[in-house]
């Protein structure tokens, strides 16, 4: 089972996390103008705004092998407080193992925590596992909420 650990996004596993997801999309992304890479905001990701999560492979491990974190972002038009999901990325040797699905049900409890009545996510449909994921877990899409340029998809979710 995998470990949350709650960190600052300028953390140094975050960072080195960070830069392997950001690098991993700039190779895999699909339109020619490439993935632009943008760092989160460290203010964004402290508590109750938000938090940022990196993931161990073991109770106590200083190994991480993924990182998400959740921010604050503009009430819903219909008065949700939101939160949105953000740089959700594992290590490919720890992929297929269930652990996106319990990184993003972690991110959902703590987003809760903080007061949202609703979570949103944005991806980009060649990340078609992320996107399986995201409606397995009750995600539906909505119109977009923001001008990612890399994103095709917007998702969102009630959190009861």
């Amino acid at each position: 089972m995998p470990e949350f650990t709650a960190v600052s996004v300028t953390d140094a596993g975050s960072i080195a996390l960070l830069t392997q997801y950001f690098s991993d999309r700039a190779s895999t992304f699909p339109h020619a103008g490439g993935y632009r890479t943008t760092f989160p905001a460290p203010e964004q990701f402290v508590p109750p705004l938000g938090q940022f999560l990196l993931v161990s492979d073991e109770p106590g491990s200083r190994t991480f092998v993924g990182c998400g974190g959740i921010r604050r972002i503009d009430d819903g038009a219909d008065g949700a407080v939101r939160f949105e999901a953000k740089h959700l990325w594992l290590q490919p040797q720890v992929r297929g193992r269930g652990w996106g699905r319990l990184l993003l049900a972690e991110l959902e409890k703590r987003a809760r925590g903080f007061g949202a009545t609703e979570m949103v996510l944005d991806t980009n449909a060649s990340l078609e596992a992320a996107g399986k994921l995201y409606q397995r877990s009750g995600y539906e899409d909505v119109v977009p909420y923001n001008d990612n340029p890399n994103a095709t998809n917007w998702y969102r979710k009630v959190l009861v």
